[in-house]
């Protein structure tokens, strides 16, 4: 980790969260940690751990249009999501969520929703090129906040449906 990274603060309400469910469901090995900075976008995120930006797994969440449900994909911070890729995989086209949408569904905000953890359920996807790696962070409920797991805990703690999604 970078010296930007070495300053680690108490975590907050949305970090301490993902804290517990992660020990909640078995993973009571994997640490979530707050830093000082906020990191917003995955380029942020593999700055402040020193890691690859394929590395970062990042989590979207999209909006199905017929049924209103929330998609949630977790992809490569390397990688572009292929919107209508995801369409085909859930059977109906899909948008953006903005961010009210996200807080409702995930109850954390844009640039911290972790893969666990959520108010309500949502429909999971995994790309698969994600599986290729050795070690991957994530967001864990808030801005400031990651922790350090491999493809195959993400794919287990979320239940998630691996496909190709970029």
């Amino acid at each position: 980790m970078t010296s930007e990274a070495a300053a680690r603060r108490p975590l907050s309400a949305g970090a301490r969260r993902v804290q517990e469910t992660l020990r909640e469901r078995g993973f009571a090995e994997l640490e979530v940690v707050e830093f000082d900075v906020a990191m917003r976008t995955s380029a942020d995120a593999a700055r402040v751990v020193g890691c690859e930006l394929a590395q970062i797994a990042k989590s979207l969440v999209f909006r199905a249009e017929r049924t209103g449900r929330a998609v949630m994909v977790i992809a490569s911070g390397a990688h572009r999501v292929d919107e209508a890729r995801i369409a085909e995989l859930i059977g109906e086209p899909i948008g953006r969520a903005d961010p009210d949408f996200v807080r409702e569904h995930t109850g954390q905000p844009i640039g911290g929703v972790a893969p666990l953890a959520h108010a309500r359920p949502l429909e999971m996807l995994v790309d698969e090129d994600l599986l290729r790696l050795e070690l991957l962070w994530a967001a864990a409920g808030h801005p400031n906040a990651l922790f350090r797991l491999t493809p195959e805990q993400l794919v287990r703690m979320t239940s998630g449906r691996v496909a190709r999604v970029t």
